[in-house]
């Protein structure tokens, strides 16, 4: 009798904190990609509790969810922070 492995249920590692450092923190995303968060650039980040840092989800594709520190997040913002001010350039 020869049956074949077939995979069940689906992958529900889409989004992972991989690492936590003095400036910043590491997120692995489709087991595929790895980010980095610096404080400097997500400073949200900086004094919040290891595991509200490791409660991540991703609702979409794109779309970073920490629901216990309410913090919403483009992964694009991620990749291209310069695109992505934390301040308002009108002055």
């Amino acid at each position: 009798m020869n049956k074949k492995s077939v995979l069940l249920g689906t992958d529900i590692s889409q989004v992972e904190v991989t690492n936590i450092s003095p400036h910043g923190l590491w997120l692995l995303l489709h087991n595929e990609e790895e980010l980095f968060l610096p404080f400097t650039e997500f400073p949200w980040f900086r004094d919040a509790n290891v595991s509200k840092i490791f409660n991540v989800e991703l609702p979409s594709p794109n779309h970073l969810y920490w629901s216990d520190l309410d913090i919403d997040i483009s992964v694009e913002s991620i990749r291209n922070p310069e695109h992505f001010p934390l301040f308002s350039q009108i002055g």
